[in-house]
């Protein structure tokens, strides 16, 4: 999979795409407007290209707030969320070029009020979904929020994902419609984080593209 030229369909207004990044970048907006005052922390892991993110802040009130850390293993990526970062002066944002599912890339940053678990669970078996849930603990304040994703074709995911965080302390805020051609789901941290444990792998990231040559109802990521 190329990863570089998958981030094209962005550029496609009526893509399935376009449109969940339109939810994601919309439950961004929302978790920051009601966050509390002072500083910020983002973390975003196999952050892409850093739209989601990284257009939000672009005109957002709280974006001299924000301190975020994007984790991206492609240097296409991370060189275009860089560019893209810079060219809006969002100073306070570090673009990491490396394996996002290693928790030291997150030491400093974690517990950290908005973290993004964008286009993973679609890549990775369940379970290291639900490692990488287990994780959430550690990278999530209490009171910050968690904005996930996953398609919703069959074996659809979403339910068990929700029990998953559910059974870890979170609390389901919102999720997108059923037929809406895509799972995003937002939820907020209402215990007490644990420690970072560095030294960790969360997950191995397999592709959609493989693992739905292993298992031919799995959908897009």
């Amino acid at each position: 999979m190329d990863w570089r030229t998958w981030h094209d369909q962005y550029d496609r207004p009526d893509s399935w795409m376009t449109h969940r990044l339109t939810a994601v970048q919309t439950q961004i907006r929302a978790v920051l407007d009601s966050s509390p005052s002072g500083p910020l922390r983002v973390i975003s892991l196999c952050a892409g290209q850093g739209r989601d993110l990284l257009e939000v802040l672009a005109d957002h009130p709280r974006r001299e707030d924000v301190r975020a850390r994007l984790v991206e293993l492609d240097p296409r990526n991370s060189a275009f969320a860089e560019e893209t970062a810079r060219s809006a002066g969002l100073d306070h944002v570090d673009v990491v070029t490396a394996d996002a599912s290693l928790t030291d890339h997150y030491a400093g940053m974690a517990p950290a009020d908005l973290v993004l678990v964008c286009g993973v669970f679609g890549n990775i078996a369940d379970e290291d979904i639900e490692r990488t849930i287990d994780s959430c603990a550690q990278l999530c304040r209490t009171g910050g929020a968690v904005i996930w994703t996953r398609h919703r074709a069959a074996p659809d995911r979403v339910p068990l994902i929700c029990e998953w965080f559910e059974g870890r302390g979170f609390e389901l805020r919102w999720l997108s419609d059923p037929d809406a051609g895509f799972g995003v789901g937002v939820h907020r941290f209402t215990g007490e984080p644990q420690p970072l444990v560095t030294g960790m792998s969360m997950f191995s990231f397999v592709g959609y593209d493989v693992l739905k040559r292993a298992s031919p109802q799995a959908g897009d990521v």
